[in-house]
């Protein structure tokens, strides 16, 4: 079993990358996808934020209200500290369930952990492949626009993570996707046959 790191910078395209994986056997374990079902009513995290910012956070079904949880957070670090100190356990916890479930039945798997803080939070020291997904700070700032983001709103996301250039710094291997999407999969490919010793045929 083979478990890699994907990251990159926010509209690089990972999810893009990692759904490519995916379509050639891959098993994704989206730490996005696990944030948000770990923070459900009555899960423990969600217990736990509850406690630290009050039900004011919630919505009239007991959901999070991200939105108004958001505002608390974002632009006070301490706050986002406790939200994390929170959340990221029980993201990992999660995880490594998810793990434990694919290696029972497929022990030669290759894991893709698709996590935006892959640096940030260690966990790039965990995996046994790094890879970074990579586009230029104007490409991602375009793709944010045509999301909805004005110009300031983009920048200030792009602005409070690591540059994608630091993260490439930890990377095994490197994607960039910037120029084509066929150029992106002939990329995700080669580096699937590298890790899985498998050849992909040719269209």
């Amino acid at each position: 079993m083979t478990i890699v790191g994907l990251t990159g910078s926010i509209a690089s395209g990972k999810s893009t990358v990692s759904g490519m994986f995916v379509e050639l056997g891959a098993y994704l374990i989206d730490y996005d996808v696990l944030a948000r079902e770990v923070v459900e009513p009555g899960q423990k995290a969600w217990e736990g934020i509850v406690d630290q910012f009050g039900e004011e956070v919630l919505n009239s079904d007991s959901t999070l209200n991200r939105e108004k949880l958001g505002q608390i957070v974002f632009d006070n670090p301490e706050k986002l500290q406790k939200l994390n100190q929170i959340t990221h356990p029980a993201v990992f916890e999660e995880a490594d369930n998810r793990v434990k479930e694919i290696e029972k039945t497929h022990a030669d798997a290759l894991i893709i952990k698709d996590v935006p803080l892959l640096i940030e939070t260690g966990i790039h020291n965990t995996v046994d492949k790094v890879i970074v997904v990579s586009a230029p700070r104007e490409t991602r700032l375009k793709r944010l626009m045509e999301r909805g983001f004005t110009q300031e709103e983009s920048l200030k996301r792009i602005d409070s993570q690591m540059p994608i250039s630091e993260k490439e710094k930890y990377a095994d291997f490197v994607i960039h996707n910037d120029v084509s999407l066929v150029y992106t999969r002939e990329q995700v490919e080669q580096i699937y046959s590298q890790l899985t010793d498998k050849q992909i045929p040719s269209l």
